[in-house]
């Protein structure tokens, strides 16, 4: 006999796996944003993406084991070490390894540095999956027959604030202005005044902050290892191929229109297949629109 209440359980569990995926994108979203910066403004594939996320989740559990600072109060002094990471590290080597060869060679420089901090990460913290545990790691929320676990909930909401913070940057700061102006048009740029390589490792250390922070969030949400830090660079590509280059706000349609997309594969077609589907929506979109659902931030001018 056929259950009168299933139409029901179907809708609630398709209404629960978009939740769930809404969730996961704004986190994959605060994830890619720092991606999207670098990409846009100094044409950079930053290949140590991934490695800055999960340098962020190791020191936000280091603050929280030692100093017991709670992870989302930890990205803010993350966020800040990593600036300074950021800019000398465009400074001191990924500058001038362009200088020296061409915009190529800061792919190499990138793939390198990610497997040397990969590799110092397993030696310092072990090759084992790690995660962060405050007190509140397993409560909920529930709405009838909806859940939502309160650090995803906090985990979006922190998303949303530092996506807010760099549209802000971006739009309404005289340094965001400067970023915006290096991207389009540097020599124009560098003639009134502009102190381009400056701005641009700003830009990185910007981008560099963001990354490290949205770590902080990930190793509350999802567990982590050394191993893991391709996936998040891959996953930042996938972003900014769907929503666009340089952007917060085409970072965030990217992040949730993934976070729908693995979700709903996941729970409906197998997790196995997540990679699958998310590469064939990448290269369709490619092949539609290979600028983005809301196209480059800096590209009009170029």
């Amino acid at each position: 006999m056929r259950d009168p209440h299933f139409p029901d359980r179907q809708a609630m569990l398709i209404i629960q796996t978009a939740l769930n995926g809404l969730v996961l994108g704004g986190v994959y979203s605060l994830a890619a944003v720092g991606f999207s910066l670098i990409f846009g403004a100094l044409g950079i594939v930053n290949l140590t993406h991934g490695i800055f996320v999960i340098c962020g989740a190791y020191a936000a559990m280091v603050l929280f084991h030692v100093f017991g600072i709670d992870p989302f109060l930890a990205t803010v002094p993350v966020a800040i070490a990593f600036f300074f990471i950021g800019y000398a590290y465009q400074r001191g080597l990924i500058q001038v390894a362009i200088s020296r060869a061409s915009l190529v060679a800061s792919l190499l420089v990138t793939f390198g540095v990610a497997l040397i901090m990969r590799n110092l990460l397993q030696l310092v913290f072990s090759p084992d999956v790690r995660t962060i545990t405050p007190s509140y790691s397993f409560s909920s929320l529930t709405f009838g027959s909806l859940r939502i676990d309160i650090v995803r909930l906090i985990a979006v909401l922190v998303s949303i604030v530092f996506l807010l913070l760099m549209a802000l940057v971006l739009s309404k700061t005289a340094f965001g202005r400067r970023i915006r102006a290096t991207a389009q048009q540097p020599l124009a740029a560098n003639l009134s005044g502009v102190n381009v390589p400056h701005v641009l490792g700003q830009t990185f250390g910007l981008g560099a902050a963001f990354a490290a922070a949205s770590g902080a969030v990930l190793g509350i949400v999802q567990p982590f290892s050394p191993s893991s830090e391709d996936f998040w660079t891959l996953n930042a590509f996938i972003v900014v191929v769907l929503g666009g280059v340089g952007s917060p706000s085409g970072a965030l349609l990217g992040g949730i229109l993934l976070g729908l997309i693995s979700s709903f594969t996941a729970h409906f077609i197998g997790p196995s297949y997540t990679n699958a589907v998310m590469f064939l929506v990448l290269v369709i979109m490619l092949l539609i629109r290979p600028q983005g659902l809301l196209g480059s931030a800096f590209g009009e001018s170029r």
